[in-house]
């Protein structure tokens, strides 16, 4: 059986997956998601890009025909060729596995080797900006393969990322033991019955083409990775006390989990908490929530705020404001567009525009990203701290203000899980801030207009949800509050 790079890469980010992308029936595979599929071009592109100041051979085959792809790769080896695109390396590991190595870049150093006076050292060229673990296990990987196919093992290999600084070396003696344990785990994970448990990690797990079949098996179970706040680390240590259930956390003590690995005193009573939220079905105000006083009010005159972006292109292309006027019971959406990255400057100096026609109102937003974003572009474009820092003083973050305070029967607190359970819903149903990116390129590269109408709709939509939220906090703790007085 043949253990790829990409099966030791996945392994890492899920146990799970590579047992199924082996054993599992692939008709019950998500649909190819358009997102990942820009993914997939942007690797390339940035591939390509890296590529272009080399004179590079890549080895001639059929994709799937490993042998002769293996075979033609040695013939470039053995020619000593300075650079080798998606070579094709095999070594036996035991009986019953063979490691199948293709690194996107094989790199002609001075050394001795079978093939001369020459021997080769890989290179990942990764779409990331930062030399992850899992970037460091693959380089790993391709070099122990590579070592056994030139009989001499290079003491570096090489990630080329899109970070400014973007040949990283690769510390073997450190990454090597580290990548045989996952390989070794990895082994034995596929010689197992039946795949690892679920566990829904929704930033990794939102993209896989397995989400769907392992976020079913999650809910029948109701399985603790859908409470918020259970990662990994604390789910091993709730497991080692035997709490496995909602019903189980929900009536432990906080005290029991302060001292374990990934909790405290804060943690412990806020999951406690949030579980009894998810089993009963209601909001629950946190042990120790905001004072009253601190949380957000009803203003005259309201703003809320929310970005669309493309961060390939370091791009904020849509800076969407909803302004609601109680007071004459009116509401006005703004949404300055950049039809191409030059317009940046100017919707940003729109946006300035607008909010100080209401220096007075609140300018309400969910997550830190539009606080950071408004202070990056201020930067950017040279405009005085003193005319952007009152801007700022306004900023009020829903998220923060919610999550401090109040747990609520959610999986998820991301803004659409916390307004679909509010009854909110956006009109354009797939709609997310990953289509968004990819639906933006394609406007770019298409012209299609109608692209930017669905997005400036979805973000017409978060506003209007970010509203949503924060009227219902605002209300909830006057309930809260008058409940006390009486």
């Amino acid at each position: 059986m043949l253990i790829n790079a990409e099966l030791l890469l996945q392994y890492q980010r899920c146990k799970r997956r590579p047992f199924l992308d082996i054993h599992g029936d692939k008709s019950q595979r998500d649909a190819p998601n358009e997102f990942l599929g820009k993914l997939q071009q942007d690797k390339i592109a940035h591939q390509m890009s890296a590529l272009a100041q080399m004179t590079y051979h890549q080895p001639d085959y059929s994709y799937g025909n490993w042998e002769s792809g293996e075979k033609a790769t040695l013939e470039l080896m053995q020619r000593g060729v300075e650079y080798i695109y998606k070579g094709v390396l095999s070594a036996p590991y035991s009986e019953e596995y063979t490691l199948l190595s293709r690194p996107d870049l094989l790199v002609k150093r001075p050394g001795k080797s079978r093939f001369g006076d020459w021997i080769y050292v890989p290179a990942s060229i990764e779409l990331g900006k930062r030399p992850k673990q899992e970037y460091q296990v693959v380089a790993a990987f391709h070099t122990q393969v590579l070592a056994t196919v030139q009989d001499f093992t290079p003491e570096t290999a090489w990630l080329i990322l899109r970070s400014k600084d973007r040949n990283y070396p690769v510390d073997l003696f450190k990454w090597t033991p580290r990548m045989q344990q996952i390989l070794e785990e990895f082994i034995q994970v596929l010689e197992l019955p039946n795949p690892p448990e679920v566990f829904i990690a929704r930033q990794k797990c939102n993209l896989c083409h397995w989400y769907s079949q392992c976020y079913a098996i999650a809910q029948s179970e109701k399985h603790l990775s859908l409470l918020p706040g259970v990662t990994p680390i604390r789910y091993t240590q709730l497991q080692a006390l035997a709490i496995t259930t909602l019903e189980s956390l929900a009536n432990t003590s906080p005290s029991a989990l302060e001292n374990l690995v990934g909790f405290d005193t804060e943690v412990a009573p806020k999951l406690v908490v949030q579980a009894q939220s998810t089993l009963e079905k209601r909001p629950l105000i946190l042990p120790y929530p905001l004072p009253i006083k601190d949380i957000t009010f009803t203003a005259p005159i309201e703003l809320y705020f929310d970005i669309e972006a493309q961060p390939d292109l370091d791009l904020d292309y849509l800076l969407g404001v909803l302004v609601v006027d109680r007071l004459a019971n009116t509401e006005q959406f703004y949404s300055f567009l950049a039809d191409k990255p030059e317009d940046e400057e100017l919707v940003w100096q729109q946006f300035l525009d607008l909010v100080w026609q209401y220096p007075e109102a609140p300018i309400y937003h969910f997550c830190v990203y539009e606080f950071d974003t408004v202070k990056r572009l201020a930067k950017l474009y040279g405009t005085p701290y003193s005319s952007v820092r009152p801007v700022l003083n306004r900023f009020v973050d829903v998220y923060e203000q919610l999550t401090q305070s109040v747990a609520l029967p959610v999986e998820s607190y991301a803004l659409k899980a916390i307004a679909r359970w509010l009854g909110f819903e956006w009109r354009e149903k797939e709609a997310s801030g990953a289509k968004c990116i990819y639906w933006y390129d394609q406007w770019l590269e298409t012209g299609d207009r109608t692209l930017l109408e669905i997005i400036q709709s979805y973000n017409e939509d978060d506003c209007r949800a970010t509203r949503r939220v924060k009227d219902w906090l605002v209300n909830f703790f006057q309930d809260e509050y008058d409940l006390r007085l009486a």
